[in-house]
């Protein structure tokens, strides 16, 4: 549910979406792609920090992917925040859905050869996966240096929304969870797939409903939870 209303007796989480990218600009699938910020995705991301900073948020810890786009997007948070020198961790496991290989690939001309009726369960489907990669592909993560630590097995070809539901929740339990309830507050910068996951978690939501769930590109959401992080209620800051 959203809502204007605040309190302070109780343990807080904000999270954000990376302002618009160059290929959400372009409406291609992007997935783990390193892509860079529109003009626009760059005054999103400042606008969201000013409106933190004027709300009074203040932050000890961020996290976020290995992605360019989301890394960004904090960078300008916080530079609006005077909060630079906060510790931020980075896991690809906030990284988006990897759309295998329809990355790259322009929406409308996917949905002219493939259907859209095709397209459309590849995107919003929950347990259904994109066409996979091979491990030729330029497009492999396996060919990225920023990849170089992870295993075979976590190196995906292709996702579907539960896969990324999986390892945000798994990274969710072992480094961001323990760190809220701590009291710290806590700031996520990620992407729509990935905090949607997050979302599905925190929200008990159904595959049905999570399929469904939008989330704006740099606009703030703040959590209000329990001492055991049930959610309270969560809303857009400044709505």
């Amino acid at each position: 549910m959203l809502t204007k209303e605040w309190r302070q007796d109780m343990k807080k989480l904000v999270i954000v979406r990376h302002g618009e990218s160059q290929w959400n600009l372009e409406n291609k699938f992007t997935g783990w792609t390193d892509v860079e910020l529109s003009s626009n995705g760059i005054e999103e991301a400042k606008n969201a920090g000013k409106l933190l900073k004027e709300k009074g948020y203040r932050f000890d810890i961020a996290f976020t992917s290995l992605l360019k786009r989301a890394n960004d997007t904090l960078n300008y948070i916080l530079e609006e925040l005077g909060e630079k020198d906060i510790p931020i961790y980075y896991s690809y496991k906030l990284n988006e859905r990897h759309y295998g290989a329809l990355q790259g690939l322009n929406k409308e001309e996917t949905k002219e050869k493939y259907g859209r009726e095709q397209v459309q369960l590849w995107r919003r489907s929950a347990d259904v996966r994109p066409p996979a990669l091979t491990k030729e592909d330029p497009r492999y993560p396996g060919n990225d240096s920023k990849y170089k630590d992870l295993t075979e097995e976590e190196l995906p070809l292709t996702e579907n929304l539960l896969d990324t539901v999986d390892r945000v929740i798994k990274y969710w339990n072992s480094d961001i969870k323990p760190i809220v309830e701590s009291g710290k507050n806590v700031l996520i910068v990620a992407h729509g797939n990935s905090l949607r996951g997050l979302m599905k978690y925190l929200d008990n939501l159904s595959n049905e409903e999570v399929v469904g769930l939008e989330i704006k590109t740099g606009s703030p959401i703040c959590y209000e939870l329990n001492d055991d992080l049930t959610p309270i209620r969560h809303y857009y800051i400044g709505e």
